[in-house]
Formats: C-alpha cells, sequence, structure tokens
C-alpha cells in the first residue's frame, strides 16, 4: 500500500538492446535503475517509488510502457519530463506523465498489452540491423504462419507456451488478436528489404509467452510442427515448453492500454 499522496502514469519508450531488462538488479544495467537514478538526480531526493506495468527480459525493447510514479509532493509535469529527458541516455525517453487518481492501479487497470515480434528471413540482413530484428536463415512459409496465428486467438491454457513458474499455476490468457504483417526495412547501405512483424495483444502475458508463441509460428513456418500439434498443446498438462524459445531482440512492447487514466 502507497502512503505517498502524489501518484502520476508516465509512458516510456527505450530500445532494450543494452539492458539487463526493465527491473532493477544490482551491478547490471537495467531500464529501471537507470530511471530511477536521473529521477533522483531531477527531485533531488529519493522518497519515491516506481512501479512499471510490466517487466521486460534482457534485450527486449519498448515502444509506449508504462510506470506509476509515487512522490509526497506534487511535480510540475512538463518540467519534470524535460529535465528526465534531458539527463536521460538516448536509448530512453518519457513519452508523456498525468496526474492520476490514488486508486489507479498500474497492474490491476490494464486492460490489453501489444506486444510485436520483428523478423527476416533468408538471405542475412545487413548487420546494423541485428539490433532491431531477428534473422532466420533457410526457408520458412511465411503464408503459413500467416494462417496459423489465428489459432491463438481466444483464451488458452498456455503453460506450454511460457517459463516455468512457480508462484503461478494459472496459465489461462486470452488473445485478442493475432497476426502476421509484411512490410519494407531500408538498410544502412539505403537498400530495402523485406522485414515480418508478429503482432499479439491480449490481456496479459506469461513469461517469455510472446517468444514461445513466436517460435512455435516458426516452427510452423518451417514444416516442423502443424496446427493441430498447437491445438494439442493448450490441451496439455505437460509444464516443458513445448517448441524453441526465439531470441529477445526481434520483441518489442508495443503498448498498454488501461481501464482508467484520470483523477
Amino acid at each position: 500500500m502507497q502512503n505517498k499522496p502524489f501518484t502520476y502514469l508516465f509512458y516510456i519508450q527505450y530500445l532494450g538492446l543494452r539492458y539487463h531488462g526493465w527491473q532493477r538488479q544490482p551491478g547490471l544495467k537495467t531500464i529501471q535503475g537507470r530511471l530511477e537514478r536521473v529521477i533522483k538526480y531531477v527531485l533531488g531526493h529519493e522518497e519515491f517509488n516506481i512501479l512499471s506495468a510490466g517487466r521486460t527480459d534482457s534485450g527486449v525493447s519498448c515502444h509506449r510502457g508504462a510506470f506509476e510514479l509515487f512522490n509526497m509532493t506534487e511535480i510540475e509535469l512538463e518540467s519534470f519530463i524535460t529535465q528526465v529527458n534531458e539527463n536521460l541516455p538516448d536509448d530512453i525517453r518519457l513519452l508523456e506523465g498525468q496526474r492520476v487518481s490514488l486508486d489507479f492501479n498500474i497492474i490491476q487497470d490494464v486492460t490489453a498489452k501489444e506486444y510485436r515480434y520483428y523478423f527476416a528471413v533468408g538471405e542475412k540482413f545487413h548487420p546494423f540491423a541485428a539490433g532491431s530484428l531477428t534473422f532466420f536463415q533457410g526457408n520458412v512459409d511465411i503464408a503459413r504462419m500467416k494462417s496459423s496465428a489465428r489459432l491463438f486467438i481466444g483464451a488458452h491454457d498456455f503453460r506450454r507456451f511460457c517459463a516455468k513458474q512457480k508462484q503461478s499455476d494459472n496459465y489461462r490468457r486470452e488473445i485478442f488478436e493475432s497476426e502476421i504483417l509484411e512490410d519494407s526495412l531500408i538498410l544502412a547501405d539505403g537498400s530495402e528489404a523485406c522485414r515480418y512483424c508478429y503482432r499479439v495483444k491480449g490481456k496479459g502475458f506469461l513469461m517469455h509467452q510472446v517468444r514461445l508463441m513466436m517460435g512455435s509460428l516458426l516452427g510452423i513456418g518451417r514444416g516442423e510442427i502443424t496446427e493441430n500439434d498447437i491445438l494439442e498443446a493448450f490441451q496439455s498438462q505437460d509444464q516443458s515448453p513445448f517448441c524453441g524459445k526465439v531470441p529477445a531482440n526481434g520483441l518489442v512492447l508495443y503498448g498498454v492500454e488501461f481501464l482508467k487514466q484520470s483523477n
């Protein structure tokens, strides 16, 4: 229970390539650790707390994430955001913020989260693209992946599509949208190449769930598994991961939506 009377909701964007995830960890460079250090400098004290709407893993980026800031005194938002951004490294920035009511709960009031996984297939891309997408070599049937992505829509038991979590025995999650998109990417040498994106939106996700869902779609595209295998995995009580987990560098927490955002 927070005892600080001023509560703010901030939206944040960052490139996760150089960081060991969101959560503060002793001796490691993390988004939370860097952010708290800057906020302490700007506010001039450390009597504040921050709480994220979700923790990203090492190497995962964020397009529009959110965190709550609890403070003992009122903050002038425009000046605060400007000063924080001036002192943050170039790969982290605050987008906007607002004061919210004391009953706002950044965990329970989430109505949807959207993740996007960027990837390319076939010939190896320019090395400069490696930080923003994952490259999968060889023949991959994108059409089959697009067709199979719909299998995840709805409420399912995702115990075989997540890292084992001792603290939870509830593996049921609801997926609202699941699709493979296609666009182009301008590379460092000026050439244009095809890029794909797995876009998935749901109420909430288990640890590594999106990366394992994407791994199963890749297995479909490579002909290693079938759609029926995925459907059977939803019914299984086995705790072991159903398929391989794709690398973190292609994953982006794209957005977070809330039930209420005002005071």
